[in-house]
C-alpha cells in the first residue's frame, strides 16, 4: 500500500477531502527532494552563512504541509486533544 492509499484510506475516500491528499503526497514528494539539497551556503573567504533557496523552499512547502495535516486531523475527527466543538456537536445532532 502506498502512501496515497494510506491516507485514502484514513479519510474513507470522502470526495471533499481527496484533493487535500493528494496536496499531501506531491508536499511529501518535494520536501524529500528539498532535504537532499545544501541547506547552508558558506562564503569561501568571509565563512558567513546563508541558508541556500532550498532551505527557504523547504521551510514554505513545511508550512503547507502542515496545513494539510492539520486539515485532514480536523477533518477524521482524529484531533482528540480537543474537546468536541459546538458546530460539531451541532452537525451530529443534525444528522440524526
Amino acid at each position: 500500500m502506498d502512501r496515497r492509499e494510506e491516507l485514502l484510506e484514513l479519510i474513507g475516500n470522502d470526495p471533499f477531502l481527496v484533493n487535500e491528499v493528494e496536496e499531501m503526497v506531491f508536499l511529501e514528494e518535494q520536501l524529500e527532494k528539498f532535504r537532499k539539497l545544501p541547506q547552508i551556503e558558506i562564503h569561501p573567504k568571509t565563512g558567513a552563512q546563508r541558508a541556500t533557496v532550498a532551505a527557504k523552499e523547504y521551510i514554505k512547502y513545511l508550512q503547507q504541509y502542515n496545513n494539510v495535516v492539520k486539515i485532514l486531523i480536523r477533518a477524521t475527527g482524529t484531533d482528540e486533544a480537543d474537546e468536541e466543538s459546538p458546530l460539531r456537536k451541532w452537525a451530529k445532532g443534525r444528522q440524526t
